[in-house]
C-alpha cells in the first residue's frame, strides 16, 4: 500500500463475455473495483471514478474521503479498474485470452463494461458524476457521448477528446522501448523485459509526465537527476506492471476519437448538454493542453480551468500538495453547484 492510498475492499464482478465494438469478445470478463461511501435511498448519489493508463483504483485517491471533492459523507464512489491493468481482466491474467491471443480493446469498450457494472451489478442508472485524469479523462468525456444524460456533470482532467498525434508517437515510442528488450517477441514476452521497463520509466515517467521546471525543483544537477530516475526505476520494477498489458491499453489510447462513437452526432462533443470541468495545466508533454482547450471550445457546456501548476502531466496527482489542493476545492465546488 502506497503513501496516500485508501484501504478498501477489492470487489470483482463476473460479467460473462464483454462483447467489443469490434466484434471481438473478451471472455470470462472480470470487472475489477473498489466503493468509498454509502449509496443513497434513491441510488443517485453515485461518483464513478475512471481510472488512468497503467493506474488502477487508487488513482484518484486524493480526491476522495470527507471534506474533499469526492466527499464520502455525500456521494458514493466507484472506482473502476479499466480493462487491461492487470486487476481487471486482460493480456496478464486471462486464461481463456493470454498475452497477445487477448482481443484489442479501446476507450468506448472500457466505458461500456462500466456502464454493466453499474447496471447489472449495482442496479444503478443514473450518476451525479463522472471524473477521471488523462485516460480517465478520456474515458469520462466518452461517458456522456456514449450514454448521454446518464451522468449530471462530468470532470475530466488532463483529458483528450481525439488522440494527438504527439500523444500517439508518445506511446509509440514507449511501445517500442519495451519490445526492444530481448525477452519480446512476436508471441509476447517470455519473461519481465527489465531493460525496457527501464528505458520506458524514462521515458514515460521521468520525462513525459513532468516538465523541465518540475525536475528542477529536486535535481538541481546532472548527478542528482541521475539518482533521481535510478530511484523511479526501482519504484517502478517493484509496481510490476505487466508490458502486454501496457501495449494493449496503449493501442487503446491511442485509437480514441470520441467523434467515432457509433451513432453519435457528427461533432459528438457539441451535442453534450450536461455541465463539464475541463482542467489541465499550461504544459502538458504527454497530452497537449490544445486538447483540453479544443475539447473545451466544442462542449457548449464545458468551463475549462487551468491547473496551476509547473508539474506537466503529474498536475493532476498528489506529486504535490498545492496541485491536489487546487483540484480539490475546484472540483468541490463544481459538483456542488
Amino acid at each position: 500500500m502506497q503513501d496516500g492510498w485508501i484501504d478498501r475492499p477489492h470487489q470483482i464482478a463476473e460479467l460473462g463475455d464483454l462483447r467489443l465494438e469490434s466484434g471481438e469478445v473478451i471472455r470470462d470478463y472480470r470487472q475489477s473495483y473498489v466503493t468509498h461511501g454509502t449509496l443513497n435511498a434513491d441510488r443517485s448519489n453515485l461518483v464513478l471514478v475512471c481510472i488512468s493508463l497503467t493506474g488502477n483504483h487508487h488513482r484518484l485517491d486524493f480526491l476522495i474521503g470527507p471534506g474533499n471533492a469526492l466527499d464520502t459523507d455525500r456521494f458514493f464512489i466507484v472506482c473502476a479498474d479499466p480493462i487491461g491493468n492487470g486487476l481487471t481482466t486482460s493480456p496478464s491474467n486471462s486464461v481463456a485470452q493470454p498475452k497477445m491471443r487477448f482481443p484489442r480493446f479501446g476507450i468506448r469498450d472500457m466505458v461500456q463494461a462500466q456502464y454493466r457494472l453499474l447496471a447489472e451489478v449495482l442496479d444503478v442508472r443514473a450518476m451525479h458524476a463522472v471524473v477521471g485524469a488523462s485516460m480517465g479523462g478520456m474515458q469520462a468525456l466518452q461517458w456522456a457521448v456514449s450514454y448521454p444524460g446518464l451522468a449530471r456533470r462530468i470532470i475530466a482532467m488532463t483529458p483528450m477528446a481525439k488522440t494527438h498525434p504527439w500523444a500517439a508517437l508518445v506511446v509509440e515510442t514507449a511501445r517500442r522501448c519495451l519490445t526492444a528488450d530481448p525477452q519480446w517477441s512476436e508471441t509476447g514476452f517470455g519473461s519481465r523485459p527489465v531493460r525496457g521497463w527501464a528505458a520506458y520509466t524514462a521515458l514515460m515517467t521521468a520525462l513525459l509526465a513532468r516538465t523541465p521546471a518540475a525536475v528542477q525543483e529536486f535535481a538541481a544537477d546532472a548527478g542528482s537527476a541521475q539518482r533521481w530516475l535510478a530511484q523511479l526505476t526501482e519504484r517502478n520494477e517493484a509496481g510490476g506492471f505487466d508490458a502486454h498489458d501496457y501495449l494493449y491499453q496503449s493501442w487503446a489510447y491511442e485509437a480514441h476519437d470520441v467523434n467515432a462513437t457509433p451513432g453519435a452526432a457528427s461533432d459528438a462533443l457539441a451535442a453534450i448538454e450536461v455541465p463539464v470541468l475541463i482542467a489541465a495545466p499550461p504544459l502538458d508533454l504527454f497530452n497537449p493542453v490544445e486538447s483540453a482547450h479544443e475539447a473545451a471550445q466544442r462542449i457548449g457546456s464545458a468551463r475549462l480551468v487551468e491547473i496551476p501548476s509547473v508539474q506537466g502531466h503529474q498536475a493532476a496527482t498528489a506529486t504535490r500538495a498545492k496541485d491536489s489542493d487546487f483540484l480539490n476545492a475546484t472540483i468541490r465546488d463544481f459538483l456542488l453547484e
